[in-house]
């Protein structure tokens, strides 16, 4: 027995050893924050498992509560399917008031959230208040002008941050969440994220075709963050945040070196998601103040020639009877814009197997979009 234990711990260190030599040393830390901390698999609740920069806020500004405040229930086939898929949070706001809020899991509205790529869309925003400010001349700038490293590559040379935000890169980078060896495992957990980045490599010209990318976004997010010459965090705090008048500071999850998770991990309330959604609808005005130039709010909401359910790092839906937009996260998070009814959804939840349309847009938004605009219809005049 003795015999066997010893060739068992000397094999287990082999292929421990055989791990780390191959890159993937990121899987271990991920078991043991797990193990410590929680759930085994990513989750919306996974605010205290890495470091964190603070998103400050101000002066915390409530929703006003509309009239019919949870006066209605939601629909059995909505229930079934927010029970079914695992919801953590759901909240509509109508004509800038809140209707109905409801919350399951251990969460209230006090519980901050895993946006996951929702993040991806708050980061587009970033870029256009960067352009108002003049840190960047517009998203046709090249990246290589922050990083001049790319302009002694043949297809890095033309890389540009509109390519990165509408998912044109061209990189080396096959998006793979299932698997623990796949980049955006090691994405999630590895201690350097600029070195994982800088280490894609181009397999085609930017701009030639879409192809969903969240090293893509990490990348923006390593751009914006030096031609700002501030931290992401600090950045959204001053042009958001505090100005929305969030209810809570919110987390941006980073790496090892203070490096935020560009392409994912905002921790935030659900009420200060939906005034993101809000923010956008309204072309980037909020109260009496332009936040972000009115045009570029537009600009970011326009679909690419390449793939017309996708724009500035947010979704599109024009072809069904109700149109939207609408940014999305893994295990199904949701801030969905619907401009017609003035409305805003947020949904949050833990589900990694939502059905999508061939678009690979979650049919669960057209679900909630139809049930909740049915059961909130506008009243008749």
């Amino acid at each position: 027995m003795k015999k066997i234990l010893t060739a068992f711990a000397l094999g287990t260190s082999a292929a421990a050893a055989a791990i780390c030599l191959a890159g993937y040393g990121y899987i271990f830390k991920a078991v043991a924050l797990n193990l410590k901390k929680g759930a085994v698999t990513p989750s919306i609740d996974d605010e205290e498992k890495f470091p964190s920069r603070l998103v400050p806020n101000l002066k915390a500004e409530p929703w006003e509560k509309d009239n019919l405040y949870n006066n209605s229930s939601l629909s059995e086939d909505i229930s079934n399917e927010l029970k079914k898929t695992r919801a953590s949070s759901l909240l509509v706001v109508q004509n800038g008031k809140l209707l109905h809020e409801q919350y399951w899991k251990d969460h209230d509205s006090s519980s901050l959230m895993n946006s996951f790529s929702m993040a991806k869309g708050i980061l587009s925003i970033l870029v256009g208040c960067a352009i108002d400010d003049g840190y960047i001349t517009s998203e046709d700038q090249l990246i290589s002008t922050l990083f001049p490293h790319y302009a002694e590559n043949f297809y890095g040379k033309h890389l540009t941050f509109r390519h990165l935000m509408t998912m044109q890169a061209g990189f080396d980078w096959i998006e793979e969440y299932r698997h623990p060896f796949a980049e955006n495992s090691k994405q999630y957990f590895v201690e350097d994220l600029a070195e994982q980045a800088f280490d894609i490599d181009f397999i085609e010209m930017p701009g030639t075709r879409y192809e969903y990318q969240s090293v893509a976004a990490q990348l923006l997010g390593l751009a914006l963050r030096k031609a700002i010459r501030k931290d992401l965090a600090t950045y959204l705090s001053e042009k958001i945040w505090k100005p929305l008048g969030m209810e809570f500071p919110a987390k941006w999850s980073t790496d090892e070196k203070g490096t935020e998770k560009a392409f994912c991990c905002i921790h935030a309330t659900a009420r200060d998601f939906a005034k993101i959604g809000q923010l956008i609808m309204q072309n980037g005005r909020w109260k009496d103040q332009q936040l972000i130039s009115e045009d570029y709010c537009r600009r970011m909401l326009i679909p690419t020639s390449e793939n017309d359910a996708f724009c500035f790092t947010i979704w599109a839906d024009d072809e069904s009877e109700i149109r939207c937009r609408f940014f999305y996260g893994f295990l199904g998070q949701f801030i969905i814009m619907i401009p017609e009814r003035n409305m805003v959804i947020v949904k949050t939840g833990f589900y990694n197997r939502l059905d999508v349309d061939k678009k690979k847009r979650p049919l669960q938004v057209r679900l909630l979009i139809e049930s909740l605009c049915k059961m909130h219809q506008p009243a008749a005049v």
